[in-house]
């Protein structure tokens, strides 16, 4: 008995001297939907985070993106999933926190690197607790050809008026489809063409906030009207679009048969490896020229930790590396189009990149405007938004009768907008 007792208090006095040492001597995994970028996760984050904290092994083990809300719920819930959870903005995350899932991450030291606003996407609704560290935020605009644009003397478009401009010329010219987008995959008419110049309608923040506190509908002009130009882009999609899924349009443009693709920044890395031709971007054009520019940057990916965890220690560890300027920079060039959230300056290697970043200078940063809060009951907003911009890219549905949709089905279950 005495021998056993010696044992526990050297144990004991063992673990008290180098307790920190062992509790980082631990196995990571980190849930995500990204699976698109394993081989960053494997080659250049992971060994930066490992060379810097030796004691700790990490594992980057994605989901089908489609899958992954699915997937990752069910193993919460069963007590299997990893100690990191990468986390979708808003609604998603918040329920996990709420359901106990996610721990509050608020005290961690690298948090100050990051304002309210790269923070909201991952905080309860009064921002007293923020349960996943912000990486990064996508940006839309339009992607194009420039080596066409140079064949057939024409620049990237400021205004509304040049836009259409440039859509006729190409149209007249015969040798590309002017731009390349379905209707089938009802969230590409949403995400790279309602909510993509939609801010320059609603302008952005201040047209969004006033939709949640119901001081604005849905069928105010300001945001019908971008509904009704995106039914004017039908003439110039090429035949069949209609029926034309998200990845043949990506092969229409990659493959140099379209001059220009409405885009989210994620396209980046993607384009740059399959077009063999020179790329440009510009952001969603202005109404008349001098008019205040909005761009759709949206707080888009965090990460979290399962409050389960038997590694907690560990898990802040990586988690206030994750908001450190290393992996912003780290991050962001691996990843061009993904851009960092961090008050850090990065400096962004890919032309492509650092173009859609610089519209952050001039033009005011917003958010997709379903996605807090507005899509919590049923219908869900932003499902209504696929469906309403889909039917009214290809001409099955009026602007006006869309907008009314969208209204009536808010109308249904959100109190400040009844």
């Amino acid at each position: 008995m005495m021998k056993s007792t010696k044992l526990a208090l050297l144990a004991a006095t063992m673990l008290g001297t180098t307790g920190t040492a062992m509790a980082q001597d631990a196995e990571l995994t980190i849930e995500s939907w990204r699976n698109d970028d394993l081989t960053i996760w494997q080659e250049k984050l992971i060994p930066a985070f490992e060379a810097k904290h030796p004691g700790i092994k990490v594992t980057f083990a994605p989901s089908a993106p489609t899958e992954y809300n699915a997937v990752l719920n069910s193993k919460l819930d069963a007590g299997t999933a990893g100690d990191l959870v990468t986390c979708r903005p808003f609604d998603a995350s918040l329920s996990l926190y709420e359901k106990g899932h996610l721990t509050d991450l608020k005290d961690l030291e690298n948090m100050s690197n990051f304002s309210d606003v790269a923070k909201a996407a991952w905080s309860t609704d009064d921002g007293s607790a923020t349960f996943c560290v912000p990486m990064a935020s996508v940006i839309h605009g339009f992607i194009y050809n420039a080596d066409a644009f140079e064949e057939l003397g024409i620049e990237a478009p400021k205004t509304n008026e040049e836009f259409y401009a440039v859509l006729e010329k190409i149209k007249e010219d015969g040798t590309y489809i002017p731009m390349a987008m379905g209707a089938k995959d009802q969230w590409e008419a949403a995400t790279m063409g309602y909510t993509n110049i939609g801010p320059n309608y609603w302008k952005g923040e201040e047209g969004r906030l006033a939709l949640i506190a119901g001081e604005q509908k849905l069928t105010d002009e300001q945001w019908v009207t971008p509904l009704a130009e995106i039914a004017k882009w039908a003439p110039y999609l090429g035949d069949g679009y209609e029926a034309q899924a998200y990845p043949d349009s990506q092969n229409l443009f990659t493959l140099g048969r379209a001059a220009i693709f409405p885009a989210g920044s994620w396209e980046i890395a993607i384009f740059n490896e399959q077009a063999d031709f020179k790329l440009g971007a510009f952001p969603p054009p202005v109404q008349n020229a001098g008019d205040e520019c909005y761009i759709s940057d949206h707080t888009d990916i965090g990460i979290g930790m399962n409050a389960k965890t038997a590694n907690t220690e560990a898990a802040r560890t990586f988690l206030n590396w994750v908001g450190s300027a290393e992996f912003a920079s780290l991050y962001a060039n691996s990843l061009p189009g993904f851009f960092s959230l961090s008050n850090e300056t990065v400096e962004m290697e890919d032309p492509l990149a650092k173009e859609f970043v610089s519209w952050r200078e001039n033009c005011k940063s917003t958010i997709r405007p379903a996605h807090q809060i507005l899509s919590r009951g049923t219908p869900n907003l932003w499902n209504e938004m696929w469906n309403v911009s889909a039917n009214v890219l290809r001409g099955a549905q009026s602007p006006e009768d869309g907008a009314k949709q969208l209204q009536d089905g808010l109308a249904g279950w959100y109190e400040p907008q009844q």
